[in-house]
């Protein structure tokens, strides 16, 4: 098994990390967090100018087939920089389920998602019904009439379009909408780690035939393997976090002094960057050999990523809430990144499975 990275991928990593440091700083970010739109619609168009947008998607559908490797490059500097523009819920969840399908209309969206121009969100959670997915209480009944509600729809204020789960008699469908349809309607929040979420409603939403995307095991293969990717991706951005978290932490105890030393030469603090540093490795090879089963749609790929995020829920947290402990009061401030990423490892535990969730679905 080849672990090195291409030199392309290679070249892809640097890409993104200098994109972050010139265009994307803590401050940037800031700024766009307190937006009213939660995303800065200049940096999405660079996004789509630097080809990222188009990454993951076939050749066929005017993408540049890039497979789970790369998205897992992709998000793992996101998680460095905080990223937190609607990638994850355009191009990966919504775009993936388009490209993989057999809708007839797909290359039509996905030419307008690379390009930056479209916005689609999946809408595939509900309440009480924790994290299955397959039996969804939203409806779409004989005359394709919709009703139903979903939560938690990543990005669902800015999406133009929306894929929608349902059941159509006891079979599970999926169907892509405008999101101005009569009938829908969207109340928008943010999460805790300043994400944009919606709660929406369908109300007698009439769809017809066209509106559909698959059913039955198709619509079931489809959500499987886009929220398992879509879990890759979360989790090598926690990945970025972690090592973010060590370093950063690493860098501001040897700058600060006590007892007129830097304190990080006191040794109890040194075991404790120790351990923040074995669970940053420990996760990369969770994420490595993940991304490899994926990237080569292995039958055990759904496991490894199981595995990964069950590490990532626990060790994750672990690793920020040190690395607040270790910067003090400073830890929990909003000028400081480090209590930053603790929130967007909380947000990253609960997406898609928290750690109990996923380990119990290993066994």
């Amino acid at each position: 098994m080849n672990l090195n990275y291409s030199e392309e991928q290679t070249m892809l990593r640097e890409q993104i990390q200098k994109f972050c440091e010139s265009e994307y700083d803590f401050y940037k970010r800031e700024d766009i967090v307190k937006s009213d739109s939660d995303f800065d619609p200049n940096v999405w168009k660079l996004f789509a100018e630097q080809g990222w947008l188009s990454m993951p998607f076939s050749e066929d559908a005017g993408g540049l087939g890039f497979g789970a490797i790369e998205l897992s490059i992709l998000f793992e500097e996101f998680g460095k920089s905080l990223v937190i523009e609607p990638y994850l819920a355009t191009v990966v969840l919504s775009g993936s389920i388009l490209d993989k399908s057999s809708y007839e209309s797909k290359n039509q969206i996905i030419e307008q998602i690379c390009s930056g121009e479209m916005h689609v969100s999946f809408a595939y959670a509900e309440v009480n019904k924790s994290y299955d997915y397959s039996s969804p209480n939203t409806t779409l009944d004989s005359g394709n009439c919709l009703n139903g509600t979903k939560t938690l729809v990543l990005n669902g204020a800015n999406a133009q379009k929306l894929i929608v789960s349902c059941s159509k008699g006891d079979e599970l469908t999926l169907v892509i909408l405008d999101s101005n349809t009569k009938g829908v309607s969207i109340n928008s929040f943010s999460t805790i780690d300043g994400q944009s979420c919606s709660e929406i409603s369908f109300e007698n939403v009439q769809l017809d035939s066209l509106n559909i995307i698959a059913t039955a095991d198709e619509a079931k293969r489809l959500i499987d393997e886009s929220i398992n990717l879509a879990t890759l991706c979360v989790s090598a951005e926690a990945v970025g976090c972690m090592e973010s978290c060590y370093l950063k932490t690493l860098e501001y105890t040897k700058g600060r002094e006590q007892f007129g030393q830097p304190i990080s030469n006191f040794q109890v603090l040194q075991h404790r960057m120790v351990d923040m540093f074995i669970e940053s490795e420990l996760a990369k090879s969770l994420l490595i050999k993940a991304m490899l089963e994926v990237n080569n749609n292995s039958d055990d790929m759904f496991k490894h990523v199981s595995a990964l995020k069950s590490y990532i829920g626990k060790s994750g947290k672990l690793s920020a809430k040190e690395a607040v402990q270790l910067h003090g009061g400073m830890g929990v401030s909003e000028e400081m990144m480090i209590g930053h990423y603790l929130k967007k490892m909380i947000s990253i535990d609960a997406l898609f499975g928290n750690a109990d969730y996923h380990l119990k679905k290993m066994s």
